[in-house]
């Protein structure tokens, strides 16, 4: 099965959202390991967490490469959830817009290319 250009941009750019938690929780164990937490247990439960999240991301990013639609239902979830992360730090006595752009664009620009790649997964279904 063939992807399109915005099935292969997307799963991309869900990739890189992956290995950015994967890159996080690279950062949290030298904080764990250097004592830098105040509690060991939520740091380590938080770790797992994440973990669990990047590994979730990324094998959303190889179904939007294969072509499949939980891969994009999961992407479009992912990108919502960062959408909503990105309004909290819009929110509150010390907001962060610089941070909410940050999260909010690439979001953006993501959930258009899975929304456009699950036109085109659609419309191939429908074909066959």
């Amino acid at each position: 099965m063939s992807t399109s250009p915005a099935e292969r941009l997307a799963a991309v750019l869900v990739g890189l959202e992956g290995l950015a938690l994967a890159i996080l929780a690279g950062w949290q164990v030298l904080a764990l390991a250097g004592g830098d937490t105040v509690s060991v247990s939520s740091a380590v439960a938080l770790l797992v967490l994440t973990l669990v999240g990047a590994a979730a991301v990324i094998a959303f990013a190889i179904g939007i490469a294969r072509g499949q639609s939980w891969g994009r239902s999961g992407g479009v979830v992912t990108q919502l959830l960062v959408l909503a992360v990105a309004g909290g730090a819009l929110t509150g006595a010390d907001a962060q817009p610089v941070t909410a752009i940050v999260l909010a664009v690439p979001a953006l620009v993501t959930l258009a290319m899975l929304v456009a790649a699950a036109r085109r997964g659609g419309t191939r279904r429908g074909s066959e």
